[in-house]
Order: structure tokens, then C-alpha cells, then sequence
């Protein structure tokens, strides 16, 4: 079977880092769905505003796209609510496994005010929290993301090795 591995949750809780170290261990490519966002849905962030469904639909599609065309890969993407994955899911050629990674609001706030030139501000969190649908069991793996980096990466591929499409 052909990996096609989304890495999803709120923007600041490490899509980027547990996705690359993922693929690092697997030695698959990592796309960041942020570089898939349209320019005017990076302006609309970067000045404050959240992004709405008329927003998300093109940028899903990329999202899709890339898991379709460029498989095996594992890609960073919120993936925030259930109608999203499912977009993802019907665009991307194939069995898809989301990744959530989950994690307390203070946590993921005191993370984005560390990190430098990132588009999305802290002031758009509540905002990712309030869209949030958390997946259930039957939907992905959901992991706590109060853990170091090698304990994460190790629980995420115990639980992959396990699981069936």
C-alpha cells in the first residue's frame, strides 16, 4: 500500500516538525500544506482574519492533490473539521491515515509565541480551537503532544505499524 499520511491539529501544535521528523524516519518526502495556501489566505492570516470554508476548499484541493501525485508523502495540513478530511480523502487517490496531534491551548500558545516569521498570529488561535472537530478512533490517530519529539515520533510509528488503512 501506497502511504498517503496527513499530519493534522491547530495551527502551532508541530505539524511541521513531527511531520518532517516522520519522514526523516520513514524516508518519505514531507510537504507543508502551508506552502500550498493560496496568497490571499496567507494575507488574510498574516493580517489577523481566519480563513472560511470558501477559503479552504481550493487549498484542500492542493492538499489532495499533492497526496495524489506524490505518494508516498506525508504533508502537514489542520484538516480542522470532518468535512475537510473528507475533501482530502476523495481528491487524494487513494487510503489516507490522518495523524491528529493534540495538545492543552496554553501549551500550543506558549509554542506560536516562540516562533519566528510565521504568518498565522497567536490571535488566531481561539479561532483553530473554536473550528476544531476533533476525529474520533475510527476516523485517526490522536496523540498528546506533551511529549518529547523521539517519544512522539516512536508512539506515531508503533501505532501506524499496527493499524490498517
Amino acid at each position: 500500500m501506497i502511504l498517503r499520511l496527513v499530519i493534522m491539529g491547530v495551527s502551532g501544535c508541530g505539524k511541521s516538525t513531527v511531520g518532517a521528523a516522520l519522514a526523516a524516519r520513514l524516508g518519505l518526502a514531507y510537504r507543508d500544506g502551508d506552502d500550498l495556501h493560496p496568497a490571499a489566505n496567507v494575507a488574510k492570516m498574516r493580517a489577523g482574519q481566519p480563513l472560511g470554508d470558501a477559503d479552504r476548499w481550493p487549498w484542500l484541493d492542493r492538499v489532495a492533490a499533492v497526496l495524489k501525485d506524490e505518494a508516498p508523502v506525508i504533508i502537514g495540513c489542520s484538516a480542522l473539521r470532518r468535512a475537510y478530511r473528507d475533501r482530502i480523502r476523495s481528491g487524494a487517490g487513494g487510503p489516507v491515515r490522518f495523524v491528529h496531534l493534540s495538545g492543552q491551548r496554553d501549551l500550543i500558545a506558549a509554542r506560536m509565541a516562540t516562533r519566528a516569521g510565521h504568518y498565522m498570529p497567536l490571535s488566531l488561535l481561539d479561532s483553530q480551537f473554536a473550528t476544531l472537530e476533533p476525529p474520533g478512533p475510527d476516523e485517526a490517530l490522536t496523540v498528546d503532544i506533551d511529549q518529547p519529539l523521539p517519544t512522539l515520533i516512536d508512539s506515531i510509528l508503533r501505532s501506524l505499524e499496527g493499524a490498517t488503512p
